[in-house]
């Protein structure tokens, strides 16, 4: 069992899920970081200095009354809360994800077109004397009965 195990997990699509997995969670932390710490504050400012990720709905208060200043604050004192500015981080990360998988595929699947269309041998000639379309093999035109050389 342990060898069959071994044989599994070195086949080259194992190990090569491995690897775009690690980077996957790598790229993924980069990219929270891009929307949280670059793209989102610059928007916020535009919209009037709003904070996404202070963005909430009060369900239900905490130990201490409402309102809550901050979600953090609503957290703390235990208030229930939809944290809709979140969720507005979560798809504009995965939106800049889900992009960068598009076009990393894209240039992957331009580049195997390009790699795995060798260009086709021609099967047909053209006839010197009538100019017709005959076998690449032919020795005899069959149109004009001219002898090809």
């Amino acid at each position: 069992m342990l060898k069959d195990f071994k044989e599994f997990a070195m086949r080259g699509n194992v190990v090569d899920m491995a690897v775009g997995i690690i980077i996957g969670g790598a790229f993924g932390t980069i990219v929270k970081s891009l929307v949280n710490d670059v793209i989102m504050p610059p928007i916020g400012l535009l919209l009037g200095g709003v904070d996404f990720s202070d963005l909430f709905v009060t369900l239900k208060e905490g130990s201490t009354a409402g309102p809550y200043a901050t979600l953090a604050a609503a957290q703390e004192a235990g208030a229930v809360t939809i944290s809709y500015g979140l969720f507005i981080n979560a798809v504009i990360s995965f939106l800049i994800v889900a992009f960068a998988v598009f076009l990393l595929i894209r240039s992957i699947n331009k580049l195997k077109t390009e790699e795995e269309a060798p260009p086709a041998e021609p099967t047909t000639k053209e006839c010197s004397h009538c100019f017709s379309e005959i076998p690449i093999k032919a020795t005899r035109c069959p149109q004009c009965t001219s002898e090809l050389g």
